[in-house]
């Protein structure tokens, strides 16, 4: 066995980065589908380590001690870009965009569970493999496995929603940009409506130069601290209450209060730019860690049962985002790219869907709007609504999954 130490986890995972770009640079296939340049790379390596296991009996391990402060980075960063000016000008769409977020919270359990009962499976299956770890991840996979298993006497739920939540964090990276492919198809870019492009802002083009300055830096980055430090505190207030969300939720809360407070008193003006700058950095490390620390072998080994209702999830949640997504957000490109994003934490993360934005407007052009509704959707009110969603379904005794 070979252990990566903190330092070693670094170095691999900038070498994923640089290895997916070099992947989606050189390989048409990749860029044509707009995979993002962390999911290439770091899928490569989780199956390089895959082979390694099977055929040399050789397994390495990484440091994930990084993995969760670089997600809260992130969150935080997205909570110090969302101004009450932009979140007033995008409140109708965030509005209608979260009632179909939440909408398809209804679809994915409904199908999960509809599936489990029709292969003669525990229906709590069904919804283990629906919203619970496809739109609640990793985090709130494992907490309701734990319910699921002692309250429910499901024996072997914790084991099933980390393997159902990596599942989903693998595809959600990669339907994403042949959603936003086949959908771009039907609309006008920003390109094609101008001729070239208009220079992006923000997550929306991460490899694009900034003008910073040390001091400036300095003060951007105790704002991400601050926020660390002050939504760890307040999730640990909350812990335990009605009111107990996870610490990603409370960061970006803390983050939100803070860009909006100090701009209030007139006290600091948050350079956007650089925020945006140490998020993707944040968000690119965070992915490739995530990547390539991923346990492809416990996909393989679950049930042909748990895997065909993956598999159906993962259709399902293309189809929507195609006939139902799409077409109520406009039908235009910002809808197209709000696709691939519902793509991306409908089956993974938040993380997931702005990687798949990105790679969309790299390519076609910037998209304002999905950059401010996805994030606030995403990272913000899911978790609210999935939570509220989960316990409707196991509060239905017609279902058969009421204790």
């Amino acid at each position: 066995m070979v252990q990566l130490d903190f330092y070693g986890t670094l170095v691999a995972a900038s070498l994923v980065l640089l290895l997916g770009r070099g992947l989606v640079t050189r390989v048409g296939f990749l860029r044509a589908y707009n995979i993002p340049e962390p999911v290439a790379g770091g899928l490569v390596v989780a199956l390089l380590l895959l082979l390694l296991r099977g055929m040399g009996d050789m397994e390495v391990r990484i440091d994930t001690s990084l993995q969760a402060p670089l997600m809260l980075a992130f969150f935080a960063t997205i909570g110090l870009s969302a101004d009450f000016a932009s979140l007033k000008k995008g409140g109708r769409n965030l509005a209608v965009f979260l009632l179909l977020v939440t909408g398809f919270l209804l679809v994915q359990n409904a199908m999960g569970i509809g599936l489990a009962k029709a292969l003669g499976l525990d229906p709590l299956m069904g919804l283990l493999t629906g919203s619970v770890t496809l739109s609640g991840g990793h985090g709130t996979g494992g907490a309701w496995g734990a319910v699921f298993k002692e309250q429910y006497g499901l024996a072997s739920a914790p084991e099933i929603a980390m393997a159902s939540a990596t599942f989903g964090l693998v595809l959600g990276g990669l339907i994403g940009g042949p959603v936003a492919r086949l959908l771009v198809k039907r609309v006008q870019t920003p390109g094609a409506v101008q001729g070239e492009p208009r220079l992006p802002r923000g997550y929306e083009q991460p490899y694009k130069e900034r003008q910073i300055t040390a001091l400036s830096f300095i003060e951007t980055l105790a704002l991400v601290a601050i926020s660390l430090q002050a939504g760890s505190f307040l999730s640990g207030l909350i812990q335990g209450t009605t009111l107990e969300l996870p610490t990603f939720v409370c960061v970006l809360f803390v983050g939100v209060v803070l860009r909006n407070g100090l701009s209030a008193l007139g006290w600091h003006q948050v350079f956007d730019q650089e925020v945006s700058l140490l998020g993707n950095v944040s968000l690119s490390l965070f992915l490739a860690i995530a990547l390539m620390s991923l346990r492809l072998w416990d996909l393989a080994s679950l049930a042909l049962p748990i895997l065909i209702l993956l598999a159906v999830q993962t259709l399902v949640m293309a189809l929507f985002a195609v006939f139902v997504t799409f077409r109520v957000m406009g039908r235009n490109y910002d809808a197209a790219v709000l696709a691939a994003g519902h793509c991306g934490f409908g089956l993974g993360a938040t993380p997931t869907a702005i990687a798949n934005m990105q790679a969309v407007t790299q390519r076609y052009g910037p998209s304002p709007m999905a950059f401010l509704v996805v994030p606030m959707v995403g990272a913000f009110f899911i978790d609210i609504s999935n939570a509220i969603v989960i316990k409707l379904y196991l509060a239905l005794p017609w279902l058969g999954v009421a204790a």
